[in-house]
């Protein structure tokens, strides 16, 4: 087992943490962000250190008590630093460009795509072939960069398609040239 719910997590300066009811709010330099939590775990913080605890040893309850302490520390880890994912477009004459607060898509359609910027969500072109999606959630930038790569998912023939920059897209061997009949 993992027991990643007995961590304590360090909060950083300029970083506040605050729990109203059954939620936990972290501030910081780069916003807030909100978590409902389950009535079997108490989040509490002393002396700068949040820690979590919780009611009884059940199975549910100690993967809800792991769960709340990494969605705590990742929300920690955005406030303060914050979340990017970058994708990779591949294809003969696939580009991709910003325009305002949207991109578009040149990605082998007969019709360009647009994807538009949501709340907390950035995203950037640095090159005709790069999106780069930032955001404070880590949640919504990877749920954002998943939504963006399945416009056109990688085929393993070619290569083609929109992927992340740190996947490895494993390629498949073609048909064989003809055989004897």
């Amino acid at each position: 087992m993992s027991r990643i719910g007995n961590e304590h997590i360090t909060l950083p300066a300029g970083v506040s943490f605050e729990v109203k009811g059954n939620v936990f709010t972290v501030k910081g330099p780069k916003g807030s962000l909100s978590q409902e939590f389950d009535t079997v775990i108490t989040p509490s913080i002393e002396n700068g250190v949040i820690s979590f605890k919780r009611a009884n040893d059940l199975g549910p309850t100690k993967a809800k008590h792991g769960l709340y302490r990494a969605l705590c520390n990742n929300m920690v880890k955005g406030v303060t630093e914050g979340f990017k994912k970058s994708l990779i477009v591949n294809g003969v004459g696939w580009k991709v460009a910003k325009q305002g607060n949207k991109i578009v898509l040149n990605v082998g359609f007969s019709h360009p795509v647009e994807i538009a910027e949501v709340e907390g969500i950035s995203l950037d072109c640095p090159s005709q072939t790069e999106i780069t999606v930032t955001g404070i959630s880590k949640e919504k930038v990877g749920q954002f960069a998943a939504m963006v790569r399945g416009v056109r998912e990688p085929e393993p023939y070619h290569g083609y398609g929109i992927r992340y920059s740190d996947e490895v897209i494993e390629r498949k061997v073609g048909k064989a040239a003809g055989g004897k009949g």
